[in-house]
């Protein structure tokens, strides 16, 4: 079922974090901040919002880097109801399409809490100040694709986030499959 996470809190303090990565190391926030934005994706393999999507969502996170954004995804699903989530699949997946980004696990899902996660895929634009500035969709896209000229909100507005650290007012909500929770 598609679900939309909540607007922009504009200003909200990124929570702090060290998690398992898929290259083998152990990742913090600390190391992931780049000094003039952070990025935090919400992802996993399984989903389809983020498979219709991931060129592009590695198109970006390419190109932020090169504006002094760093990036990092997190994979925060139940892989024992959803082995595609698995660690090893996810290792899998960076590997296969080479991401140049970490690809985290978030096995005991504290951080997805932490962030109030909603979704897959769901954009948390920080400032160099690890202040949320963007929590909106990446472009057009959805189950499928948008157009290949779809404007590119998330990268828009990284990209203002490294010049002016603020993000844009108007944000639309990025749009995915709900995270999956372990049962209680």
């Amino acid at each position: 079922m598609a679900v939309s996470p909540p607007v922009c809190d504009f200003g909200w303090k990124a929570p702090g974090f060290t998690l398992p990565g898929t290259d083998g190391r152990d990742w913090s926030l600390d190391q992931i901040a780049g000094p003039r934005g952070t990025l935090i994706i919400f992802i996993c393999n399984h989903c389809p919002y983020v498979q219709s999507v991931l060129d592009r969502i590695i198109r970006d996170a390419r190109d932020l880097a090169d504006l002094g954004i760093g990036v990092a995804a997190i994979c925060s699903n139940d892989a024992t109801a959803y082995p595609e989530d698995s660690f090893d699949r996810m290792v899998d997946l960076a590997r296969d399409r080479a991401l140049p980004f970490p690809y985290l696990h978030d096995e005991s899902q504290a951080v997805a809490k932490a962030y109030g996660a909603i979704c897959t895929p769901d954009f948390f634009g920080f400032n160099a100040d690890l202040a949320l500035q963007y929590r909106g969709r990446l472009d057009a896209s959805g189950r499928q694709p948008g157009p290949l000229d779809a404007r590119r909100d998330l990268y828009q507005a990284m990209r203002q986030i490294a010049e002016t650290g603020r993000g844009p007012a108007d944000q639309i909500p990025s749009m995915g499959c709900s995270i999956k929770w372990k049962a209680a």
